[in-house]
């Protein structure tokens, strides 16, 4: 699956935010080694250059694309391209951080305590995921992608795996001295034609259109479309409202 840093940063304050929220909670004053884990177009890993100027950071993605924008960004920080689910370092990092990428990957049973293994003593492993996904957005997508004649082609698309907030504790309490988690629903005020489908179209909608040729993409978005425009109307004003749950892990070691 390819990305766009494009499409994704169209609503770069919006996404921003929660990393902002999730990187003030975390009570690590001056860190020697820092990792942004799915990095993204350098967005997230920009705050963490500057709220730690001194310390050494890097940020992993395994978008080819966002990294080429991550590295155009200016945040001092070093760049590489590797996946979340394969990163082994030899080294602890005093802060492992994650903003809107481990939704992406399986098995949080075993993924999240094996990342907080990579986490030094006194550091902190710190992420923060989505949880909408019972939302009209992500309902109405996957009802397009099951009923449509592309329900075949689709069946393996990319699936989410995000738990609810006591699985996290119980898989982290056992390592953690100290854990601080909590939700926040942000309600988005959008504008334009087609907020909504503009702003899944960054993220969780490509795992579905991007295997459709194009005449299918086509008949995939309208249909998706106006499913959209009637889960979430215009308001008197023109704004469209996107309640949009979040989820934020802090473990402290």
């Amino acid at each position: 699956m390819t990305w766009d840093p494009d499409v994704y940063m169209k609503f770069a304050s919006e996404r921003t935010r929660p990393a902002i929220e999730l990187l003030a909670r975390v009570p690590v004053a001056h860190p020697k080694r820092v990792i942004d884990l799915g990095c993204g177009p350098g967005n997230s890993t920009a705050i963490l250059c500057q709220r730690w100027p001194d310390a050494e950071i890097e940020g992993l993605e395994s978008s080819p694309e966002m990294i080429a924008k991550a590295k155009e960004s200016g945040a001092p920080a070093n760049f590489v391209e590797g996946d979340v689910e394969t990163w082994s370092p030899r080294t602890r990092y005093d802060v492992v951080f994650s903003n809107a990428t481990l939704h992406w990957i399986a098995h949080h049973e075993a993924l999240v305590p094996r990342l907080f293994g990579f986490v030094a003593e006194g550091g902190a492993l710190a992420f923060q995921v989505p949880q909408n996904f019972h939302e009209p957005s992500h309902v109405l997508m996957r009802e397009v992608a099951n009923s449509g004649p592309w329900a075949e082609k689709l069946k393996n698309a990319r699936q989410i795996h995000v738990h609810e907030p006591d699985f996290y504790y119980d898989v982290l309490a056992p390592h953690a001295k100290g854990l601080d988690i909590w939700e926040t629903e942000y309600l988005q005020v959008l504008e334009g034609e087609d907020p909504v489908l503009a702003w899944v179209s960054g993220t969780g909608l490509r795992p579905f259109v991007q295997p459709l040729e194009p005449v299918e993409r086509e008949y995939f978005l309208a249909e998706y479309r106006h499913l959209l425009s009637e889960a979430y109307p215009r308001r008197a004003d023109g704004k469209t409202l996107f309640p949009f749950r979040r989820m934020f892990v802090v473990a402290t070691r």
